[in-house]
């Protein structure tokens, strides 16, 4: 699942809506929306996340999230570290390679500290 799919599908499921009934509002096919929550799609287009935010009636700061969220949520992410030092590269090959066997605690801990990157 990635976290456009998880916050939809929550955000969905305080709302007490159902997959299909949401999908037949959307003019979405209930298979794509649930690929989509599941992370089986691309990342939506900015379009269909606004629709989204619509729909759910996200407040302002909810739709910007859902709109970063959809940015991180390509599930099979390309990294390209032509030109990157020799460490860049290693580490994204090291991640490639251990991401699936990481602990939920490791992949806490390594977010903590890129979204603290960003911060700064």
């Amino acid at each position: 699942m990635t976290p456009f799919g998880a916050k939809v599908r929550a955000l969905r499921a305080a709302k007490g809506i159902a997959l299909k009934r949401m999908a037949a509002d959307l003019n979405l096919s209930s298979a794509y929306l649930s690929a989509l929550e599941h992370g089986n799609r691309g990342r939506p287009a900015p379009g269909l996340v606004m629709q989204i935010a619509g729909y759910l009636d996200c407040i302002w700061d909810e739709a910007e999230e859902l709109k970063r969220l959809a940015e991180l949520s390509h599930p099979r992410i390309t990294i390209d570290t032509a030109g990157l030092s020799p460490e860049r590269t290693e580490l994204a090959n090291r991640l490639a390679e251990s991401v699936r066997t990481l602990s939920d605690q490791t992949v806490s801990r390594l977010l903590e500290l890129l979204r603290g990157d960003q911060n700064s």
